[in-house]
């Protein structure tokens, strides 16, 4: 008797972790014989990766899983996966608004999927697979990314820094670092599979190695996979200011392949609204930062995120995040209205900002940085770079783009032979968000 053949898709909201974490999940549904599909209906199986750092994302999300629901009735065999921060946080409110979700599964037990599927199978009411703390070990995994250039791959699990605005540590757990050896092994066979790129993922990277026996730097990390025959580019995110360490910097430094761009979140030029944050620096101590990069590392590339509108933020507040802004000369900033997490501290502290006022502060501070972006990539006008490439344009065929190893995104005229491949472009125009050029043949 002939199978019919399976699929599955997938649906992934927020971060970059939960890409990764859709690739796992991915890699075990094609072990169980699924075959992928980018179109729902036609699916039997549909993953869905959640995210519930902000209000807006949750309520985008909800909306989505409302609209599988019709899919549901067409085909009454439909699994409905949902996994992510938001099950971590809201499985009985997720149960309550969809009740046509199968399986609520965890952040800490996403290996169990297959076991899951087996079950669901069997028993008629939703599975709720929802573990409160990760285990002692983390199984591996099959994987199945999209082919390309780039390439996720998590180095570590969870965050013990308790910022008093974030969820994560609340769904994610505590730091849990993967082995080097695993690591690498994992890296050793993306280059196989022909990537050039690969992009180390932790919620705080510099804190990788802590926990392992004994213990690992994040400096001894990135110079083992600098050494590996095959890899181009090695990115990593995100950094937190407080445990970037001279072994890092001068590693980055004296490194081949590890690309020279800094992303250090500083969320405020306050010094009293990052201690109501919980940040454990200053203003100061992360200026001194920078400065120290830049004196290692003089063309280095700093990007930062921003919060506006934390609660007690003050006029005077606000103004020396712009000062700070100026100051440091950031390439660019990811810039957010403060959105009140239920489950944080600071959803419940008092002077909370109104949404005006926080809008209207966003849109000064935005000003600000696009001024300064601007100016800085005008300075490239003229010059040569080195560019990673990607693909086309999104809107363009016949226009490729990429990235230098300072993270500007590069618009070009070119063919997608050069794909993988660095190619060097003369810049020829600057906008705030990116350069346009030429190839040098």
């Amino acid at each position: 008797m002939k199978l019919t053949k399976r699929y599955f898709a997938t649906m992934v909201f927020g971060c970059q972790m939960n890409t990764s974490d859709s690739e796992r999940l991915s890699g075990q549904a094609r072990r169980l014989g699924y075959t992928y599909t980018d179109q729902l209906s036609e699916a039997d199986l549909i993953l869905v990766s959640t995210c519930c750092v902000r209000e807006s994302a949750e309520q985008k999300i909800y909306g989505k899983l409302g609209e599988l629901k019709r899919l549901k009735q067409v085909n009454p065999q439909l699994i409905i996966v949902v996994t992510g921060c938001m099950v971590q946080k809201n499985r009985e409110a997720l149960l309550k608004h969809a009740a046509h979700i199968d399986i609520l599964l965890g952040t800490h037990n996403l290996h169990q999927l297959g076991t899951l599927l087996e079950d669901i199978r069997t028993v008629r009411k939703p599975i709720v697979a929802v573990w409160e703390q990760a285990g002692k070990d983390m199984p591996e995994v099959p994987i199945l990314r999209r082919a390309g250039v780039s390439a996720w791959v998590p180095i570590m699990y969870g965050c013990n820094n308790f910022c008093t605005y974030c969820i994560v540590p609340y769904v994610r757990g505590r730091e849990r670092s993967r082995s080097t050896e695993d690591i690498v092994k994992e890296i050793r066979e993306l280059i196989a599979e022909g990537f050039k790129e690969v992009t180390l993922l932790g919620q705080n990277v510099n804190s990788y190695g802590k926990d392992l026996i004994p213990p690992v730097e994040f400096g001894e990390l990135l110079a083992s996979v600098d050494l590996m025959p095959g890899i181009e580019r090695i990115r990593y995110m995100t950094s937190h200011p407080r445990d970037v360490s001279d072994q890092m910097i001068e590693t980055i430094h004296s490194s081949k392949h590890i690309c020279k761009h800094f992303h250090l979140p500083i969320q405020s030029g306050s010094d009293e609204i990052l201690q109501r944050m919980n940040r454990g620096y200053t203003t100061d101590i992360y200026m001194e930062l920078i400065t120290r990069i830049r004196r290692v590392i003089p063309d280095a590339s700093f990007t930062t995120d921003i919060i506006v509108g934390f609660p007690g933020e003050t006029e005077e507040h606000f103004a020396q995040t712009i000062e700070l802004v100026e100051k440091a000369g950031f390439d660019a900033a990811y810039t957010f209205l403060f959105s009140q997490r239920s489950g944080t501290p600071a959803a419940e502290m008092e002077a909370q900002i109104p949404q005006q006022v926080k809008k209207d502060r966003l849109a000064r501070l935005t000003e600000v940085q696009n001024k300064i972006s601007l100016a800085i990539n005008k300075q490239l006008v003229g010059t040569i770079v080195s560019v990673l490439v990607e693909g086309t344009s999104k809107t363009k065929s016949d226009i490729m783009m990429g990235r230098t190893g300072t993270n500007k995104i590069v618009l070009w005229p070119g063919t997608l032979e050069d794909v993988g491949k660095i190619v060097q472009i003369k810049i020829d125009t600057a906008q705030t968000w990116l350069l346009k050029g030429t190839k040098i043949i």
